[in-house]
């Protein structure tokens, strides 16, 4: 896998791309935002938030109009509305600093196979081969796209695998441990209200709050609106 590295401390990305690299990783390295818009063949962008030429957001929105590979932001800011508004932007993840070289690791392979694989818990493969349908929504696990009605609906790869997965049992409650092991990792080192994060944006995206539905204590169900 090659990653793109965006990051503006030289001895932060140093550090990073060293203990990638000795992961088996390629790296390239953008120190700016008009640099990590200007690369070109990766597989996975890890991008700090903190750059000196551009809002890591605007680089996050910008890439997602270019490419479909998988992002994860690098960031100080761990408020909830920071993280959400991320997820919203097109990241596939979030990562706060400081943080543990083997926590992103693991949250890079998590995502990589995520992005590439279909969702071990789920129906037999005759069920994927088509487009499925719940009320307006459809959902086609072939394209990898979303239809709310006539309108297709942008999502990031982690967004679209939480609403494949929840979509496999229409109605059933699933625990956040039950996400987490499968849209995400089974040796998964984050917290679980990531789910809830994902959760406020894939809602915001179907146009319905209540086509994903939560309950408390327990998890979610994805179910049609009323």
């Amino acid at each position: 896998m090659k990653i793109l590295l965006v990051e503006d401390d030289r001895s932060i990305a140093a550090t990073v791309v060293e203990g990638l690299t000795a992961e088996g990783f390629v790296v390239d390295h953008a120190a700016t935002g008009a640099a990590a818009l200007a690369a070109s063949g990766y597989d996975m962008v890890l991008l700090d938030l903190g750059l000196p030429d551009m809002d890591g957001r605007d680089v996050c929105r910008q890439l997602r109009t270019r490419t479909a590979a998988p992002i994860i932001m690098l960031t100080a800011r761990a408020e909830e509305f920071d993280r959400v508004l991320g997820l919203e932007l097109g990241a596939d993840d979030y990562v706060t600093k400081p943080f543990s070289f083997r926590e992103l690791v693991a949250r890079i392979r998590a995502v990589g196979r995520r992005t590439v694989d279909a969702p071990a818990d789920g129906p037999a493969p005759d069920d994927l081969s088509g487009v499925q349908r719940i009320a307006e929504l459809s959902i086609d696990r072939r394209t990898r796209r979303t239809h709310v009605g006539a309108e297709e609906v942008a999502l990031t790869a982690k967004e679209f695998d939480l609403l494949a997965f929840l979509a496999t049992d229409t109605g059933a409650v699933r625990t956040r441990t039950e996400i987490l092991e499968n849209v995400w990792d089974a040796h998964w080192y984050g917290p679980t209200k990531t789910v809830d994060a994902h959760v406020a944006s894939l809602r915001k995206k179907l146009g319905n709050h209540e086509w994903i539905q939560a309950v408390r204590g327990v998890g979610f169900r994805l179910e049609p609106p009323a």
